[in-house]
């Protein structure tokens, strides 16, 4: 018989000692480039090629470079001269340096056409264009389709027809003798309405032909109103002025900040004015447009022209950087 053989027990498991620090090895997480993915930014999504990308836009800047760069440009070197359309200076002018514009600071037919300018862009533009575009789009939003399309076609071809054929339409309406306006009046000797009220007669005119602009962008503006707000507010009891203040506007804000930008620029620099008076009578309608032609042109002072452009430059930038600011405000105000 075998003796039983003793039991071997396995001896303790010892926890290894740790590693010297040296021979510890950082963890590396697994990066991009370890495992093959390609981090490269993309530069050319389309396929094109610098070259053919360069040539597809390079029509538009040879565009921007001789109709607006070449143009602020020159008209930044002759305001520094005392460039005229005729005599010597107009061969070989002379550098004045900030002459002409110390001169145009202290003219006050150029302050006085600043001030028309203002008066036009505020009356015409700021509120006649403004508030008539909305009034439409305000009104039109509920019409039948047709009363629509008829109306907003209308307005539209005030707009789009050119600029001669409209002041043509306007002289015809406002002449003193066999005028429109008078006839239907019945009015003998007609009224010279032109000529007695030529800014109100710029003003009407301006707002009939650009109101179309601000219609289009208001009635897009005011089909991102939710129905729902505004049917709340008709339930609740709200007059229109208070839907228009608490419902409305809230949403249309910056459509109605850059609506108005964007007119006012275009009515500050708008020459359409002078195909009706021509800055008269007695300078009584001279915008500052105008009174750059009649100087440059009539006057034949192309130095003194180009300085004076050069300040309704400065003066559009001040105004949209103005808007703008106020744009951002209303951003912020409203949590956008």
């Amino acid at each position: 018989m075998v003796p039983a053989q003793p039991a071997v027990t396995a001896p303790p498991a010892t926890l290894a000692e740790p590693a010297p620090a040296s021979a510890r090895q950082p963890a590396v997480a697994a990066t991009p480039q370890s495992v093959g993915v390609d981090t490269s930014t993309p530069t050319d999504v389309a396929g094109l090629g610098r070259l053919r990308a360069v040539g597809f836009i390079a029509p538009a800047l040879v565009l921007i470079g001789v109709f607006l760069v070449f143009p602020a440009l020159w008209t930044l070197y002759i305001g520094a001269t005392n460039f005229r359309l005729t005599g010597v200076a107009a061969r070989t002018p002379d550098f004045v340096g900030l002459d002409n514009y110390r001169r145009a600071l202290s003219d006050p037919s150029f302050y006085r056409s600043l001030w028309l300018t203002l008066l036009f862009v505020f009356g015409s533009a700021v509120i006649g264009q403004n508030g008539l575009g909305f009034v439409f789009a305000w009104g039109l939003r509920g019409a039948r389709r047709w009363v629509r399309r008829t109306a907003e076609s209308l307005v539209l071809l005030a707009w789009i027809l050119p600029s001669s054929v409209v002041a043509f339409l306007w002289i015809a309406l406002l002449e003193r003798d066999d005028g429109t306006l008078n006839e239907l009046l019945g009015r003998a000797p007609g009224v010279p309405w032109l000529v007695r009220y030529p800014m109100l007669g710029i003003i009407v005119f301006n707002i009939w032909r650009g109101t179309a602009f601000s219609m289009m962008l208001y009635s897009a503006a005011l089909s991102a109103v939710p129905p729902s707000h505004l049917e709340t507010a008709r339930l609740a009891g709200s007059s229109t002025a208070q839907t228009l203040r608490d419902v409305v506007l809230p949403h249309i804000r910056r459509y109605a900040l850059s609506n108005t930008l964007l007119i006012t620029l275009w009515t500050f620099n708008d020459f359409s004015p002078f195909l009706l008076t021509a800055g008269g009578p007695n300078h009584g309608s001279e915008t500052t447009p105008v009174y750059i032609y009649n100087t440059a042109i009539v006057g034949g002072q192309m130095g003194y022209s180009g300085a004076i452009s050069l300040l309704v430059l400065l003066i559009n930038l001040l105004l949209a950087l103005v808007y703008l600011r106020a744009a951002r405000t209303s951003r912020r105000l409203s949590g956008g």
